[in-house]
């Protein structure tokens, strides 16, 4: 009966561990994703994503697509906010270029 109780505890412990969040961005990035998937209203679609534009990284987090006004806010890798994408007026321009045309995508950090 000993065992059957360990084993239990040991599977237990096994499958609930911690939840390890080591996402690959700088240090302030990483403190918005973890306070993004906090608040992120949208059960599915919702996204961080790394781009390069002009030379430089940057962050979009995408709210996703549970609503019709949605959008996505872009931050440089220094946590400076650059615009939003989307939302009720469809915005496309990030730093005066129109962001999808110039921008490219370089990987996706978290979805959910």
């Amino acid at each position: 009966m000993k065992k059957v109780i360990v084993l239990i505890i040991f599977y237990t412990l096994l499958f609930s561990g911690c939840e390890k969040n080591n996402y690959d961005a700088p240090g302030c990035i990483k403190d918005k994703i973890r306070e993004f998937t906090k608040t992120v209203i949208c059960d599915s679609g919702a996204s961080v994503s790394l781009y390069i534009l002009n030379g430089k990284n940057v962050y979009v987090f995408s709210d996703g697509s549970c609503g019709a006004d949605l959008g996505a806010a872009v931050y440089s890798e220094d946590c400076y906010s650059l615009g939003f994408l989307g939302g009720i007026t469809g915005n496309t321009i990030i730093q005066g270029v129109k962001f999808y045309d110039k921008a490219d995508f370089v990987k996706r950090i978290w979805k959910n």
